[in-house]
């Protein structure tokens, strides 16, 4: 009995170290897949440490700027424009007061070259149907006693009268060449009035250019209304322009 329990016995541990030895020890299972993922290298660094010499490039240089042309001048024109027509002196009152200017074509005033003194110096106050066109245009109220007396004079007689524009504005400068509007006009009794006007270009060429004339009839409280037979309409006649080139300024 001893005995055979003593072969089961060995029996028993010889399968155990059988199977220990064909088995062998199994491997931990894989956690890989588990693990946390590790950060990446640090990138490598472009710039030098601190304390190391630095190979920069070259700062560019301060460039020093072109001097700019200077702007051109704007063009000029030389020679003068000379305002002709025949006058014809009225008797009585309110009549014979007339003017001439210069504007350009936007309307705006370049130079008066003639007004009636009479006018000029304070008349349109009393009368305010003498030359009012002019009177409007020209800015008379805001103007002085110095500036007035450079454009206005006497009456003249009957005769042949002219004026001459230099080109020039009432500051002195000189206008560009181009198209400018002359005008001139007259008081012919009261409210009874002439207006001339035309256009004239200034360029290379000489020109000559005739005034279209406007007549405006109509009655006052004193005076009645003229019209195409009456008398006062040979006060101004036959304005003509004339521009004059000058070869050298």
């Amino acid at each position: 009995m001893r005995k055979a329990c003593a072969v089961a016995l060995f029996i028993f541990l010889l399968a155990a170290l059988c199977a220990c030895a064909g088995g062998g020890i199994s491997e931990p299972p894989d956690l890989s897949h588990n693990a946390p993922e590790q950060p990446a290298p640090p990138a490598a660094q472009t710039s030098p440490p601190a304390g190391s010499a630095a190979t920069s490039s070259p700062q560019a240089t301060d460039q020093i700027p072109e001097d700019e042309p200077e702007p051109e001048p704007p063009p000029t024109v030389s020679g003068e424009v000379i305002i002709s027509f025949d006058f014809v002196r009225q008797s009585g009152s309110a009549s014979n007061q007339f003017a001439v200017w210069i504007e350009d074509m936007s309307g705006n005033l370049i130079k008066t070259l003639y007004a009636s003194r009479w006018t000029a110096n304070g008349g349109y106050k009393s009368r305010p149907d003498s030359i009012k066109m002019w009177v409007g245009r020209s800015g008379l109220a805001n103007k002085s006693s110095a500036e007035v007396d450079a454009f206005s004079g006497a009456t003249p007689g009957t005769g042949p009268v002219s004026f001459t524009w230099d080109l020039t504005r009432a500051d002195g400068t000189k206008v560009p060449p181009g198209e400018y509007m002359f005008y001139v006009e007259g008081t012919l009794r009261w409210k009874n009035y002439v207006i001339y006007s035309g256009v004239i270009t200034l360029g290379d060429e000489p020109e000559r250019v005739f005034g279209d004339d406007f007549f405006h009839y109509e009655a006052s409280d004193r005076y009645g209304a003229l019209n195409h037979d009456s008398g006062e309409n040979s006060m101004v006649g036959l304005v003509t322009a004339r521009f004059i080139p000058f070869e050298d300024d």
